[in-house]
């Protein structure tokens, strides 16, 4: 039986350790660290999770700010609200909810973000430095999968980790780091995605596996050896007769992986977690490097 990944705890605990530091800066007299957010539609899982980030920065003490737009905003629009928080000294880092309608272009959009308030960490600048292995924003859920691994002490020195899915967000940024010099790190990496003939093959060898397809239950426990440590990504509203009309599943067959398993994580209270700590603790970041 697996050990299961408690995300939900060490975000909780990581939150406390931010709310330490913010009670030391508002006891100096000093403003507490703002993080904005520009949420552009009302797509459900969108203004949920942007939610989720207000209360986060009410438990550690941040000011947070939230800007509603239509989805019927242009992106000259959109762009000029950007441009107003990039200028705005009061607020340290913000980040622009995806996905964006159709109209709009993405890379446009992160484009134009400050690098330095981009705790996000989208902006080609902040990838090319992580890539560089020099100071940088992190991806949230990378940051947040390597703070998990760190903290339940998980070897991944010269272990074969395997990453399925290549996508900007989770899967690139995460081969980088997990190959990068390091602990955790220093991992030999696999990158496999729709175009990888026979997955199973390298997730059969792997040590460390990282699923990040938006695909229910996609690995089987038939799929890993025994042993092996599963990070789950993956999050997708399942239709169901429930009272919600839905649940939420994972990229991972829990039930059966968690038997072969040496370490799973949850879905829900795995990952997710994780990747809010991660935003608050990139925007504290920028609050000290750059706070005015």
């Amino acid at each position: 039986m697996a050990v299961i990944l408690d995300g939900l705890k060490v975000s909780q605990d990581i939150k406390e350790e931010i709310k330490r530091e913010v009670d030391k800066i508002v006891e100096k007299g000093l403003r507490p660290p703002h993080l904005a957010a520009i949420l552009v539609g009302e797509n459900g899982a969108s203004k949920a999770y942007v939610s989720s980030k207000v209360k986060d920065c009410q438990e550690v003490g941040f000011t947070s700010t939230l800007t509603k737009l239509p989805d019927t905003v242009n992106e000259k629009e959109l762009l000029e609200q950007i441009e107003l928080l990039n200028q705005d000294d009061s607020i340290d880092g913000f980040i622009v909810q995806l996905p964006l309608p159709k109209s709009i272009d993405q890379e446009t959009v992160i484009n134009a973000i400050d690098p330095k308030k981009d705790v996000d960490g989208f902006h080609p600048e902040n990838f090319g430095r992580m890539a560089l292995e020099m100071d940088a924003y992190l991806p949230a859920t990378p940051y947040g999968i390597m703070t998990l691994l760190e903290r339940y002490n998980i070897e991944t020195k010269g272990k074969h980790c395997v990453v399925i899915g290549r996508s900007r967000i989770v899967g690139r940024p995460m081969s980088i780091l997990l190959s990068s010099k390091g602990n955790p790190g220093d991992s030999t990496v696999t990158v496999v995605h729709s175009h990888t003939q026979n997955i199973e093959q390298f997730t059969r060898q792997a040590d460390i596996i990282i699923v990040a397809l938006g695909a229910p239950k996609y690995l089987k426990a038939d799929m890993i050896k025994s042993g092996a440590v599963i990070i789950d990504v993956g999050i997708t509203r399942v239709e169901d007769d429930g009272t919600k009309g839905y649940h939420l599943e994972g990229d991972v067959d829990f039930e059966s992986c968690k038997e072969v398993a040496g370490w799973i994580t949850p879905v829900p209270g795995g990952v997710g977690p994780m990747t809010r700590a991660m935003l608050m603790k990139n925007t504290l970041l920028a609050y000290k490097k750059h706070g005015k």
